[in-house]
């Protein structure tokens, strides 16, 4: 296949990929095809500085469980614990151990450090409390809800008494049984107690909803998110383990959905806070639907970025990755007559691609979908490569971060 692409190509910089976009989005989604690679870290690492310093970005949310960023939160914005804490306690998936992740934080506080709150910068972790293998228990949340909200409301309004929601909860080890995953029998997510505290989680929120202008203007901007994230979490999980207990062909795909449903909405509370950088896996940033074979069959749900899409529209941007090799995993030179092959015969180590400008130049001559030897890579598909705002191509991945 030679079809010139060249005039498709930019440098992958902050105002290349603005410049690609009709206005600045609130969300820009930087995707990546894999995950556990410093190298792609370290782009989003520099992508991310060039747009604190020329375009007035102020967050960052990565695919990492949404209430442990709030320990890394802190940490950039008063300091609060040590660096080596909050990389142990702040990041779920194993985030915490990567250099890279490591060096971001260590900047933002840097950043941070004697700037007033209206010019700091923001961590967010956008996932649920979730893993493949299971759920967190939903105490950490709803209890803070509840101690928000008994604080600050008429106690005759409240629900439930915390004592109530400690005996409903029970151990937390019945919430997380790793073998509920592949067996309904052994979650708790549709026993009486689940069942009761949904309502209850339920009614919580909604009392958030009902006393907010009181809530709003006795306490900060910041209690308040924390508050709705906590009443977005309880409900969630909530709602989780008791799909979790689902015994039906659709389990799966309803978890799979529920999870990035929980994506969305944390992102979207991200997007009301100002111009962020969002962070994932393609298959969640994505503007369609994912597809997955699982250990039930193929699967099927939209991603959490269709559905912020669906509701931001050109306030969404996407960006996916596409990468050439990843020798140390199997993953070698692609073919010439693929989508990546195309883009490995250019010259540039990393490069910034116009997907609809490259989808109207390749137009019927549809590049063949790229097959990876290994599962923990992701090729795009040629397909639907007008779906996302722009492409990030590194040539070579490396096994070991440049020194």
């Amino acid at each position: 296949m030679v079809i010139d692409i060249k005039d498709t190509v930019h440098a992958v910089e902050a105002a290349a990929v603005t410049g690609l976009l009709p206005a600045r989005p609130r969300l820009l989604a930087l995707g990546e095809p894999t995950h556990g690679e410093d190298a792609l870290l370290d782009l989003r690492n520099g992508l991310f500085r060039q747009l604190v310093e020329q375009e007035g970005y102020r967050t960052i949310a990565i695919e990492s469980d949404c209430l442990a960023g709030l320990v890394v939160d802190d940490y950039v914005t008063s300091g609060t614990g040590t660096l080596d804490e909050v990389m142990e306690q702040g990041f779920s998936h194993g985030w915490g151990a990567f250099a890279a992740n490591r060096e971001l934080v260590a900047w933002m506080r840097a950043h941070n450090d004697g700037r007033p709150a209206s010019e700091q910068l923001r961590f967010a972790g956008f996932d649920g409390p979730l893993e493949i293998t299971g759920a967190a228990s939903p105490r950490q949340a709803l209890t803070a809800l509840h101690g928000y909200l008994s604080a600050r409301v008429d106690p005759d309004l409240l629900p439930c008494t915390a004592e109530t929601l400690d005996r409903l909860l029970g151990t937390d080890d019945r919430w997380t049984d790793p073998a509920a995953m592949h067996d309904p029998d052994r979650s708790v997510g549709r026993s009486a107690e689940a069942r009761e505290l949904r309502l209850l989680a339920d009614d919580l929120v909604t009392l958030l909803d009902a006393q907010a202008p009181h809530l709003r203007a006795a306490t900060s901007r910041d209690d308040w998110d924390r508050a709705c994230l906590y009443g977005r979490t309880a409900t969630g999980l909530l709602r989780y383990h008791s799909r979790m207990a689902d015994a039906s062909p659709a389990r799966m795909t309803r978890l799979c959905a529920l999870r990035d449903v929980m994506m969305a909405h944390n992102l979207l509370a991200v997007a009301a806070r100002g111009p962020a950088l969002v962070h994932a896996h393609n298959s969640h940033l994505q503007r369609r639907k994912n597809t997955m074979r699982m250990w039930q069959g193929p699967v099927e749900w939209w991603s959490a970025g269709a559905l912020v899409s669906a509701r931001l529209g050109e306030e969404y941007a996407f960006v996916a990755t596409a990468l050439g090799t990843v020798r140390h995993q199997g993953v070698h030179a692609p073919p010439p007559d693929t989508l990546e092959g195309l883009l490995y015969a250019l010259p540039e180590d990393r490069c910034l691609v116009d997907a609809p400008r490259l989808a109207t130049v390749l137009g019927d001559a549809r590049p063949a979908p790229r097959v990876s030897p290994w599962f923990g890579y992701a090729p795009l598909d040629p397909a639907h490569v007008a779906d996302s705002d722009g492409i990030v191509f590194v040539r070579d991945v490396p096994q070991v971060r440049p020194s």
